[in-house]
């Protein structure tokens, strides 16, 4: 059996926990392709995994969920693929922070030729988050007063841009006077400073006191509260991370005074068909490609250095996408 280079997480906790080792590569399997990578996406997600907020299906696991790369082998009965082709993808299972690896054909996207494999890497998951986010979870319109937590962030500044294609009046928060000015170039027309203005009050301003038609938090525990008291009546409050901690339990009548919503949605609810995975990557690559969506690369790192990209992620010193080189 081959083998192949890879980052190893063997339990739980920080990022000193991603180890640099080999795995076994079988095979590809019936319906499976073997994916040589090019680049390999960094996200939030890799962090609850790691950490333990979420459980992989089993210890020790390879960990990252988006990559584009070169389909080296195919399993029996492919036909979506052939080999030589350059493929996107953005799903689960763990996998991608590895040279090279097996995966469904059936959960890859190809890149047209003018799509750089960098840039199919670090937008395929932020990109498909942000259109079931502004398309599906809740439709943005003309007019919508929306609101973006971490906004300049990689997934914060698609959504920003996609609202505001959208026509929507947007307004969003990040940490510094730096940040706001990168968010007020990707579609942000009201940055807010957390570190010394308090959104809620802000918002409010705004919006004529009336709050946002739908609100998108992925800091979690310590916006949850603040972001509920932004929703305007019947507006919505779409909990899709939870980077500062996990939400609480809450008192469902707190809704009561807005007749608002609340979910918490994920990327592989909203991609679980090959029709809707197809669906929205068409829309995504085709604003990407006209220029209408950017997704600039702000830092890369080697795979090897992956426990460095991690820490750095999370001590909020990134902006934008970020990717692995294997």
């Amino acid at each position: 059996m081959e083998r192949t280079n890879a980052i190893v997480v063997e339990r739980a906790g920080g990022p000193q926990n991603l180890a640099w080792g080999q795995v076994d590569l079988p095979p590809p399997a019936t319906g499976e392709v073997r994916i040589r990578h090019t680049a390999i996406g960094l996200n939030y997600i890799d962090v609850y995994y790691r950490s333990g907020v979420y459980t992989p299906p089993r210890w020790p696991y390879v960990p990252g969920l988006e990559a584009a790369g070169v389909v080296e082998a195919l399993g029996a009965g492919v036909d979506r693929c052939a080999v030589g082709d350059h493929v996107a993808y953005a799903t689960a299972p763990n996998g991608a922070y590895a040279e090279r690896r097996n995966l469904a054909a059936d959960l890859c996207v190809k890149l047209s030729p003018g799509m750089p494999a960098e840039l199919g890497a670090a937008a395929m998951l932020k990109g498909l988050t942000a259109h079931y986010l502004v398309r599906r979870t809740f439709r943005v319109e003309r007019g919508h007063h929306v609101l973006v937590h971490a906004a300049a962030g990689g997934v914060g500044t698609l959504v920003c841009q996609w609202a505001a294609l959208l026509g929507a009046h947007v307004i969003g928060t990040v940490s510094t006077d730096a940040k706001a000015e990168r968010a007020r170039g990707f579609g942000c027309q009201e940055p807010i400073v957390t570190s010394r203005e308090d959104f809620v009050e802000r918002v409010r301003e705004l919006t004529a006191g009336r709050g946002c038609d739908v609100v998108y938090d992925s800091i979690g525990k310590d916006t949850f509260d603040g972001s509920l008291a932004c929703i305007a009546p019947r507006g919505m409050l779409v909990s899709f991370g939870q980077s500062s901690g996990v939400v609480p339990p809450f008192d469902l009548l707190r809704l009561s005074k807005t007749s608002g919503f609340v979910t918490r949605p994920s990327l592989f609810a909203y991609t679980s068909t090959r029709a809707e995975l197809e669906a929205g990557a068409a829309e995504l690559f085709g604003l990407l490609a006209s220029g209408a969506l950017r997704c600039p690369i702000e830092a890369r790192y080697p795979l090897r250095e992956a426990a460095r990209a991690h820490h750095d992620l999370e001590g909020r010193r990134t902006v934008g996408a970020t990717i692995l080189v294997p």
